[in-house]
């Protein structure tokens, strides 16, 4: 997977800003796999993604390790997915695949645990850490549709 997109991060915030940018750019229908190591802000960007999507500021974006799937009301609905402690034969049980085709963004934390075929158009953001603030963000879209492409600008 070569990225299209090198983006780093210097803080919390600019993780979250690139996520309302995302927001604010992509179509309902979306689906974003998120990749990376604990604390490497795969959900601090999903907090900035719900801004972008318009999600009311009142509602508090968590990561849904227990919960699974936490679904936020937005201009399009958000449905934010953990899937850390599944295993793959769970995946149909808590109706992953009918989120992956819906009209919702769907964003899924631990995304490399999916099998390659599974997603087929969708945005791949995998997170690593540099240090104590800055992360490193690489971006790459798959399938037909290029959404971001050009509409990002890069954070310094």
């Amino acid at each position: 997977m070569e990225p299209s997109q090198t983006i780093i991060a210097h803080s919390l915030e600019e993780t979250h800003l690139l996520g309302k940018k995302i927001g604010e750019a992509i179509p309902p229908g979306t689906v974003i796999a998120l990749t990376g190591d604990l604390g490497s802000g795969k959900t601090a960007f999903v907090q900035g993604l719900a801004r972008g999507l318009d999600v009311p500021a009142g509602y508090y974006i968590t990561s849904p390790t227990y919960t699974l799937i936490n679904e936020y009301p937005g201009r399009c609905p958000l449905f934010h997915i953990d899937l850390y402690r599944l295993e793959e034969d769970d995946f149909e049980e808590i109706g992953l695949f009918e989120l992956l085709h819906g009209e919702g963004v769907t964003a899924i934390e631990w995304a490399d645990r999916l099998h390659k075929d599974i997603l087929a158009e969708h945005i791949a953001m995998d997170f690593e850490i540099l240090d104590d603030e800055s992360r490193k963000i690489c971006i790459s879209e798959h399938g037909k549709a290029r959404f971001l492409s050009g509409r990002i600008a890069i954070l310094k």
